[in-house]
């Protein structure tokens, strides 16, 4: 099964996270099939929090790849700030 899930990227101390498509068979840190975008939870002020590619997202949806419980939350947190944007 095709998952979207976060890949942990950075130091210690200092997380940054890719939302990646993988094989859920792979492992967390593994080789991945696209990278729709990141988070980074301790941004500054000008720093961007969360990117993603909602095209590409809702593509890997619509093919059966699965969303983990946070990615899912983050979509949906991203798309009400998009449309908040607009």
């Amino acid at each position: 099964m095709v998952t979207i899930r976060l890949t942990r990227r950075g130091a210690r101390n200092q997380p940054f996270y890719h939302i990646v498509v993988t094989d859920s068979r792979k492992r967390q840190g593994g080789k991945s099939l696209e990278m729709l975008g990141f988070f980074n939870p301790t941004a500054r002020k000008n720093d961007t929090k969360l990117r993603l590619d909602l095209p590409r997202i809702d593509h890997w949806v619509g093919l059966g790849a699965q969303p983990s419980e946070r990615v899912g939350a983050l979509v949906k947190a991203y798309r009400k700030q998009v449309a908040a944007a607009a």
